[in-house]
């Protein structure tokens, strides 16, 4: 995989990797990482949620 950076992007990071003393490489990792780790997260919890909200529906039904 190649990762295309326009001009105005590939000097923010750029400057960003120095000012942390990282790698480009590094900083595009961890922000990957975050990325995917916050989405996994969301979708677990709309899968619990959707689970419970079945598991709890006649309940609420009755309570409404």
């Amino acid at each position: 995989m190649n990762l295309r950076l326009d001009d105005d992007r590939a000097e923010l990071l750029k400057r960003q990797a120095e000012r942390e003393g990282r790698s480009m490489h590094a900083i595009v990792l961890r922000a990957l990482d975050d990325y995917l780790a916050q989405h996994a997260h969301e979708a677990m919890v709309r899968d619990t949620a959707a689970k419970e909200a079945t598991k709890w529906r006649e309940l609420m039904d009755r309570l409404k």
